[in-house]
C-alpha cells in the first residue's frame, strides 16, 4: 500500500487521482475535513469522483507520532508531498516544525517500517544558487548560506538534509525539486493566484525569469521515479524557463483580458515589501510580498532540467500549451 502526506495540497492531490486511475492501494493523510474536501473538489472539476472513494483516508499529522504510526501500518511505499508553503518571516518557527521536524518524523518512520521507498517533494528554493543570471542551476549547484533565502528555502533545504539523512541509514529515497508549479483547481493558492490576479485585470508585470511546469508532468515524474530502480539522487523537475511578462500576456490571451502594460521596476517593489511589511505589523494579517519575492520578480533564474530527462526519458508538455486546458 502507499501512503501520500499532503493529499489535500495542490501536487498531493493530483498524485492521488494519477495512483487511483492505475488502481493502486493508497492511504492518504488529512488534518481536517475542509481540506479533505479540496482535494475532493479537484476529483470533481476532473469528473472523477468515484475515484476519490478509493482513497483510504486517515486523520493524522506528520508532527503526531502517534497518529503518523498508525498511518504507516502496511505500507511499502511513501509520497511525502506535506509541507507549509509561506514566505512571512512571521511563520519561521511553523515552517521548521512542520517543514524539518515533520519530514524528520517520516523519515524515521519509514525506517522504522522498513518502507521500501521515499519520494520527498522539495521545491527549487532548496536548491543552489547560480552565481550569474547566465548560469544554469542544476542537482549539484552548490547551496550559498551566505545568500539572502527565504525562510520556506532554508526549510526546505533542512528537510532535503533529513531526507539524506535516512539514505545514509539505508532508505531508498528519491527527491524531487519541482519549479513554479500550473494546474486547476487550487486558484485561492500558490501560482493559482496568477490566474486569479490577471482575472481580475492585472495591469503591472515584471521582466524576472524563473521556471515552470504543468503539475501533471510533476505527478508523472514522481511516479515513474518510484517504479524504478533509481535511489539516492534528487531532479529538478522543470519543463521550461519563462519570462513572467510572457506567462502573464498568455494567460491574459486565455482568459480574453487585457495584457498588462506597465512594468513595475525593481525599485517599485523594493518600497512595496517594505510598505507591506509595516502594514502587517500594525493591522495584522499576512504578507504578500517580502524582499525574496520581490528580488525574484525581478531577476533571472535558470534552470536544468537534464538529469531527469536522461533518468526517465522524460518529457514535458509546453507551458503555452497547457496554459488553455487551465481555463476556469
Amino acid at each position: 500500500m502507499i501512503l501520500v502526506t499532503g493529499g489535500t495540497g495542490f501536487i498531493g492531490a493530483h498524485l492521488l487521482l494519477s495512483l487511483t486511475e492505475t488502481n493502486d492501494r493508497v492511504r492518504a493523510i488529512y488534518r481536517t475535513e475542509e481540506s479533505q474536501n479540496k482535494t475532493r473538489n479537484l476529483f470533481e472539476l476532473y469528473k472523477k469522483t468515484y475515484l476519490f472513494e478509493r482513497i483510504e483516508w486517515i486523520q493524522a499529522d506528520i508532527n503526531d507520532l502517534e497518529l503518523l504510526d498508525i498511518a504507516f501500518a502496511k505500507i511499502t511505499k511513501v509520497y511525502h508531498c506535506a509541507a507549509l508553503v509561506s514566505f512571512d518571516p512571521r511563520d519561521e518557527l511553523k515552517l521548521r516544525k512542520i517543514n524539518i521536524e515533520g519530514t524528520a518524523n517520516i523519515v524515521n518512520f519509514c525506517l522504522y517500517h522498513n518502507i521500501e521507498k521515499l519520494c520527498y517533494v522539495s521545491s527549487i528554493a532548496a536548491l543552489g544558487d547560480a552565481k550569474t543570471e547566465d548560469d544554469l542551476i542544476t542537482e549539484s549547484t552548490q547551496w550559498n548560506a551566505e545568500k539572502l533565502h527565504s525562510d520556506y528555502s532554508i526549510t526546505k533545504h533542512g528537510a532535503e538534509i533529513e531526507v539524506w539523512r535516512g539514505e545514509q541509514e539505508g532508505l531508498n529515497v528519491v527527491i524531487v525539486n519541482p519549479s513554479i508549479v500550473l494546474g486547476p483547481g487550487f486558484w485561492d493558492s500558490g501560482s493559482g493566484q496568477i490566474f486569479s490576479n490577471v482575472e481580475k485585470g492585472l495591469k503591472y508585470y515584471t521582466l524576472g525569469t524563473v521556471a515552470f511546469i504543468a503539475v501533471t508532468d510533476v505527478v508523472a515524474q514522481m511516479i515513474a521515479l518510484m517504479n524504478s530502480d533509481i535511489s539516492g539522487k534528487r531532479f529538478i523537475l522543470s519543463a521550461e524557463n519563462i519570462r513572467y511578462r510572457d506567462l502573464i500576456n498568455w494567460i491574459a490571451d486565455i482568459l480574453e483580458k487585457a495584457r498588462p502594460t506597465i512594468e513595475l521596476k525593481e525599485w517599485m517593489t523594493n518600497i512595496f515589501w517594505r510598505l507591506d511589511g509595516i502594514k502587517t505589523a500594525i493591522f495584522g494579517g499576512k504578507r504578500t510580498l517580502t524582499k525574496t519575492i520581490s528580488q525574484s520578480l525581478h531577476h533571472t533564474t535558470l534552470y536544468s532540467n537534464d538529469a531527469i530527462k536522461e533518468a526517465t526519458a522524460a518529457t514535458f508538455i509546453p507551458i503555452k500549451e497547457y496554459l488553455p486546458q487551465l481555463r476556469k
